[in-house]
């Protein structure tokens, strides 16, 4: 089956990165990203291709280079449907908020809306691709819903993870570690429809890393993917705690573990505890189908994870306020870094929410920068939460664009997230127009914390012994 056409719905932080790569890629397939959102379609569609909605470092030259030639935004959905023969579902599969499940089960109503939209517009065989993080045997829903159509149109269901890192996410479908396709591995219509979308990956990915499944084992292992790299990043917070108590240096520590070629480096960094779109959605996912099919220890041990990682952003907020005399009540602390990594303007489960609300509710007044994240963003993240009015957030939280302003007669610092230009920035500056002492609360161990010191700085970091003013740091000699 040569596929023409290609239809993505959602045109969000996974669908528009991946449909450009493969619209780049493709160059003889017309693909068309469509989505209800009118205002974010307009977005994509900016002359100014710097000011799409997602920030991701490559992607605007890969959109310039697409766009009007076989790249489109729409909200004709209806259009693109039908002229597709391969449909990715790239739609929010949030964590419910009410009923059975609130608080861990995935919320499938977009998915399954989708599914009776594709079916009251077919008139001709379509793939169906699953590209959202999904629940197992989700594929199993949409193929009832589909099939029950009774307009003789025939689908085939696919599973087609994908395994983006924000801020790396161009690069990770450029050159992936691997691309996983689950599908009807039993029939030949199922092994026909697997090589459909296998053929369109091999323009520029080895066929040797292409990987076929069945399509349960496809769904499940995204789920499996996420929640091993978070409990790498819990674990090794949770070592950090040790550290702290112990006088032990949690970076020596993860260094030593990375060097162990069973271990690997990776997902070894410790913080203020990890966020983003997938890990705790994906997690909480995990733990609700194992409690569904009555995996008690399974459900259990996967959410101590979850756990830890909440205690992690608990205990960096409690620190601040034990640290500033237990009382932080209209002092002003600056939090630099709101989104929940560098190199992206995604909030979803970034720490810094979390942290600024505990900080909220002891009445500290916050200052806010972050390179590429807008105040109404911030607002909106912290208003979700529901912790208190809309009106006491804008009234005790203040966001700037001069991170200089930010940190201006602030008690303390709080570094959220990596951002490498935090690294740069005239620190001797901001320490003389700080209140003494100043503290700076480094929660991603980015700055160099001896010659912080070495200015005035009263240093703590995540999982490391403070340092003294008058300490020197020396290099053990090296035995042969």
């Amino acid at each position: 089956m040569r596929i023409k056409n290609i239809c993505c719905i959602g045109a969000g932080y996974v669908g528009g990165p991946t449909m450009a790569v493969i619209a780049q890629k493709c160059p003889d397939i017309q693909v068309t990203v469509v989505d209800i959102n009118e205002e974010r379609i307009a977005a994509w569609n900016n002359e100014d291709v710097e000011r799409i909605p997602i920030y991701e470092p490559g992607l605007p030259a890969v959109v310039q280079e697409g766009r009007g030639r076989n790249l489109f935004f729409s909200t004709d959905v209806d259009t693109a449907i039908d002229k597709a023969e391969m449909i990715f579902i790239s739609v929010n599969t949030p964590t419910k908020t009410y009923g059975i499940g609130k608080g861990m089960a995935a919320d499938l109503k977009w998915i399954e809306l989708c599914a009776r939209q594709i079916a009251r517009i077919s008139r001709n065989d379509k793939i169906v691709v699953e590209k959202s993080t999904l629940p197992v045997r989700t594929a199993a829903a949409l193929k009832e819903i589909l099939k029950h159509t009774g307009n003789g149109v025939k689908y085939q269901i696919l599973s087609n993870p994908e395994f983006l890192a924000e801020g790396t996410a161009i690069q990770d479908l450029l050159h992936p570690d691997r691309v996983l396709i689950g599908g009807d591995i039993e029939t030949k219509d199922g092994i026909e429809a697997i090589s459909a979308l296998s053929d369109i990956y091999e323009k520029w990915v080895p066929k040797s890393k292409i990987l076929t499944t069945n399509v349960w084992s496809s769904e499940l292992s995204k789920l499996t993917a996420n929640a091993f790299l978070a409990q790498r990043v819990s674990s090794i917070n949770a070592m950090s705690e040790l550290c702290e108590v112990t006088g032990a240096d949690v970076t020596e520590v993860a260094k030593a573990l990375g060097m162990d070629s069973r271990i690997g480096p990776k997902f070894l960094n410790s913080s203020v505890g990890f966020g983003g779109s997938c890990f705790q959605k994906d997690i909480l996912n995990l733990v609700y189908i194992a409690k569904s099919f009555g995996l008690k220890q399974v459900a259990e041990y996967w959410e101590q994870v979850i756990i830890m990682n909440d205690h992690q952003k608990k205990r960096f907020a409690a620190n601040i306020i034990r640290t500033l005399y237990n009382t932080v009540s209209g002092k002003k602390i600056t939090v630099l870094g709101w989104s929940f990594k560098k190199d992206t303007n995604d909030t979803r489960e970034s720490a810094a929410i979390y942290v600024v609300d505990h900080l909220l509710n002891e009445e500290a007044e916050i200052a806010v920068y972050d390179p590429k994240v807008q105040a109404e963003q911030i607002y909106k993240d912290l208003d979700y939460l529901e912790s208190r009015n809309k009106e006491a957030n804008r009234l005790n939280l203040n966001v700037t664009n001069d991170p200089y302003e930010a940190c201006k007669d602030s008690h303390a610092i709080a570094v959220l997230t990596e951002w490498e230009e935090f690294k740069t920035y005239n620190w001797e500056k901001i320490y003389e127009n700080m209140l003494k002492p100043a503290f700076l609360f480094d929660g991603r161990n980015l700055l160099n914390i001896e010659e912080l010191t070495k200015i005035g700085f009263v240093i703590k970091s995540i999982g490391k012994p403070a340092p003294t003013k008058n300490s020197v740091v020396s290099k053990p000699a090296l035995v042969s």
